[in-house]
């Protein structure tokens, strides 16, 4: 199992930015895919973007063109660039590592989540 722990999260007024950092543990970060996933209250937990071993990229339709997963593998760090941010963009967000990314999709291994940080965009 791998350590998560998610960072960046806040306060933000509409239309701007926030980076988000999930740092992992463990040597074989390298060879994980990542997703970035979030859940907003009452609904169900959804995958935002998703970046492959290679860094192939995969995202939701209602983030794409604002958002940018990317990793740093020398960091053991995978990154949520967000962009354009609006209150629908309000939720916790959540890392998971060492996921199955097959066919431009992203299925998260339920045992490696991290613990989640909150963002919030004010209208």
């Amino acid at each position: 199992q791998v350590q998560l722990v998610e960072s960046g999260g806040g306060l933000v007024q509409a239309g701007g930015s926030l980076r988000l950092s999930c740092a992992a543990s463990g040597s074989t970060f390298s060879s994980f895919a990542m997703g970035w996933f979030r859940q907003a209250p009452g609904k169900q937990r959804e995958l935002v973007a998703a970046i492959s071993s290679r860094g192939s990229t995969n995202y939701a339709d209602s983030v794409k063109g604002r958002f940018t997963i990317s990793r740093d593998n020398a960091k053991n760090t995978v990154y949520l660039q967000m962009n354009s941010l609006n209150p629908e963009d309000t939720a916790v967000y959540y890392c998971n590592a060492d996921g199955t990314y097959f066919n431009g999709r992203y299925y998260p291994r339920v045992d490696n989540w991290g613990q989640g940080t909150q963002v919030t965009v004010s209208s």
